[in-house]
Formats: C-alpha cells, sequence, structure tokens
C-alpha cells in the first residue's frame, strides 16, 4: 500500500476514534448530569431562591448563576425576555454558583439588597457594570456597593447583612447544591429538571418550548 494512504488512513483513524470520543464523552456527561437530577431533584429549587416571574409558572428555568461571568450577563436579559413573553408560563429561579474569583462577595452585596426588597434594582445595576469591578485578573467586588448606592437602599444595614450568617448559610448551600448537580461551569440551565447539555440561545429557547409543550401550556 501507498504510504501516502497509510498515514492518511491512520489520519482518518484517530479522527474517527476522536469524534467517537467525545459523542461517548458527551452522552456520558448528560446522563451523569440527569442521574444527579433525579438523585437530588431538592437541591435546583430551594425556598431562598430568588424567582423572576410568576411563582406558579408550569415551566421553571433553573440558573445557576455568578455575577462575575461573562456569559452570565449576556444571558440575564435574554432569559428575562423569554419569562417576560411567556404571559406568565415561565418562571426564572436563580442560584448561585461562584466560580469566579470574587463572585461570593458580589452574590453577598446582591442578597443584602433583597433583605431590603430591592434585589432585581441591584442584579440590574451589577450586570450593566460588571466591567467596571469584575475583571478576573483583578475583581472589584466591593465596587458594587458605590455603583448601587443610588437604588434607595439603607447602606449600613445591607453592609452589617452580607456579612452576616444567614446570607452565609444561603450561599453554602447553593455551592453544596452546584457540586451535587454536578454544575460545573455557567451559566448552568435546567428548565423543568432538564438539563441543558448543548450550550446555546436556540437551544435554550427550544428547551424551554418543548417543556411548555409538555406541560400543555397554550
Amino acid at each position: 500500500m501507498n504510504r501516502k494512504w497509510i498515514i492518511l488512513g491512520t489520519v482518518a483513524a484517530v479522527v474517527v476514534a476522536f469524534v467517537a470520543g467525545v459523542v461517548v464523552f458527551t452522552s456520558r456527561s448528560t446522563q451523569e448530569v440527569k442521574q444527579a437530577v433525579q438523585t437530588n431533584s431538592d437541591a435546583l429549587v430551594r425556598p431562598h431562591s430568588p424567582i423572576f416571574g410568576n411563582p406558579a409558572a408550569k415551566v421553571t428555568i433553573v440558573e445557576f448563576f455568578d455575577p462575575s461571568c461573562e456569559t452570565c450577563r449576556v444571558f440575564y436579559p435574554i432569559v428575562k425576555r423569554m419569562v417576560n413573553a411567556s404571559f406568565g408560563q415561565v418562571r426564572l429561579v436563580v442560584r448561585y454558583a461562584p466560580l469566579h474569583q470574587g463572585s461570593d462577595t458580589a452574590v453577598k452585596i446582591l442578597e443584602a439588597a433583597r433583605l431590603q426588597g430591592k434585589y432585581w434594582e441591584a442584579l440590574e445595576r451589577a450586570m450593566a457594570t460588571q466591567p467596571q469591578w469584575g475583571a478576573h485578573d483583578r475583581p472589584q467586588p466591593e465596587m458594587i456597593w458605590d455603583l448601587i448606592g443610588d437604588i434607595g437602599l439603607d447602606m449600613a444595614k445591607a453592609k452589617a447583612d452580607a456579612k452576616g450568617s444567614t446570607i452565609e448559610q444561603l450561599l453554602r448551600q447553593d455551592i453544596a447544591d452546584m457540586q451535587a448537580l454536578k454544575v460545573d461551569r455557567t451559566p448552568g440551565f435546567f428548565v423543568n429538571g432538564t438539563p441543558l447539555r448543548e450550550f446555546g440561545e436556540a437551544q435554550l429557547k427550544a428547551l424551554v418550548e418543548q417543556e411548555l409543550k409538555k406541560a400543555g401550556a397554550p
């Protein structure tokens, strides 16, 4: 056999093996996550989880979210539009996955604002200004305090609450649930318990539509 064809055949075999390995790995990962959801279904939504939209919606998007994550920032308005366009059929449940340095501080600030009924205002501002405070090489999450200074918070109380045990326990629970559900990147989406494994806006919309049909939504 010609040496050139031997080399090409070997390369082709390696490519096929690689692709097959990727497919098997993806399938195994999906199965692992599905199994984790079945085993830890209560880890998807907790009583303390922030909810955007109709609390009684037929479809629940659970997002494991990192305030410092650029992709989370991109998807934030996308998911909000999905909820707003659903006529009360879809809700968003926010869970925390503070994978970046300083993200835990950002979460605590947001939760301190929530104790005063200003969660979504604080989150909107934090997302809009993320490039200012969330640089991964030098994060400055404490800047968020100044950036949300005009949303009507009792700042002294908020700063004290951010250091308190209630918010610390909430954050620890979310991290434990993130690990139990095998979430290793952000944003991590589950729609009615089904993990989104092929990441993208179109894929998320398709999964939401699929679950709406299953739920018999008009």
